[in-house]
């Protein structure tokens, strides 16, 4: 008897990149492999984040384990997370964790001297290697602007100091992956799902009035069809803004209309939707691209492709 083979050789499409946004494909495979990835990039992806914090100096309004905390959850430049060593696994420290090979050192040092609150940001923390430092949040286009006092301008406030109180503290950043600490995740939300298969059944679609169209239409939560104002046709213009709600199909039901509209998931193509503030992911998502890149991409992939491949 001749076996069956189950490999799988998923494709990846990205739709869209932003700095802080992802929307990709992924296709000819299944729900297994689609949470698995899922999971890999929450859980998987190394990135660097402050890991101690030796407070010297600490007058202000919250106590030492809020502010370590919070300095804990800033989220780090981590294009250097792939060369950087573990420090469980550093020889070059005993597996101290505070050496160049697997550790990245800040500073902070921060007085309020007048009446004026003074907002203590992560861009008051003073790096050791230019390359980890905080994550720049503000709008390139707003530098040059005295006015814009937002919050993406001013940084992450870290704790509000008052006159007379003072922060001064040192901090040591360490590579980690979010199924330790999520500090170390590199996304702040994943999500994924089928893309949907739309039909509509323009035999019955054109026994309906214009009235009962538009009604139909409305019973959808999200903006899924509308009317083509030249044919008056009932015409999907956003698929995947369907939520698998039934409420189409509910309404054509109560309409005596069964059947006027067939929606099923494929089973073999997902869309993602990835939040993050890390650029690492965005670099290794980038490199898997669709059909004859895929090989190449491969290699690229680097740790993450070992956590998928479950190396």
């Amino acid at each position: 008897m001749e076996s069956v083979s189950y490999q799988r050789f998923p494709k990846i499409k990205i739709r869209e990149m932003k700095d802080d946004y992802l929307k990709f494909e992924l296709r000819e495979t299944d729900a297994s492999m689609a949470n698995a990835l899922r999971r890999v990039m929450i859980a998987e992806v190394p990135t660097i984040a402050i890991d101690l914090v030796e407070i010297e100096v600490n007058s202000s309004v919250l106590n030492d384990e809020f502010i370590a905390h919070r300095l804990g959850l800033i989220p780090l430049t981590s294009e250097r997370a792939m060369g950087m060593r573990f420090s469980r696994d550093c020889d070059a420290c005993d597996g101290d964790g505070q050496c160049e090979y697997c550790s990245v050192e800040f500073h902070l040092r921060a007085k309020c001297i007048t009446d004026q609150t003074l907002d203590v940001t992560s861009k008051d923390l003073y790096s050791s290697d230019h390359a980890v430092i905080p994550v720049d949040f503000s709008d390139p286009s707003d530098a040059n602007d005295p006015f814009d006092h937002t919050e993406t301008q001013r940084g992450i406030i870290i704790v509000k100091l008052r006159r007379g109180q003072e922060l001064r503290l040192r901090a040591i950043a360490r590579k980690g992956i979010g199924k330790d600490h999520a500090k170390w995740s590199p996304a702040a939300t994943v999500t994924f799902m089928y893309e949907p298969e739309i039909h509509i059944n323009e035999d019955l679609m054109e026994t309906l009035t214009l009235e009962e169209k538009l009604s139909w239409i409305e019973s959808s939560p999200t903006k899924v069809f509308d009317i083509d104002k030249v044919t008056q046709q009932v015409v999907v213009v956003d698929p995947e803004a369907y939520t698998y709600d039934d409420e189409v199909i509910k309404k054509a039901e109560a309409m005596g209309k069964r059947g006027l509209i067939d929606i099923r998931a494929k089973e073999d193509s997902f869309i993602f939707t990835v939040e993050s503030t890390i650029e690492i992911l965005k670099q290794k998502l980038d490199a898997v691209r669709l059909s004859d890149d895929t090989v190449e991409a491969d290699d690229q992939f680097g740790e993450l492709g070992v956590h998928m491949r479950g190396g």
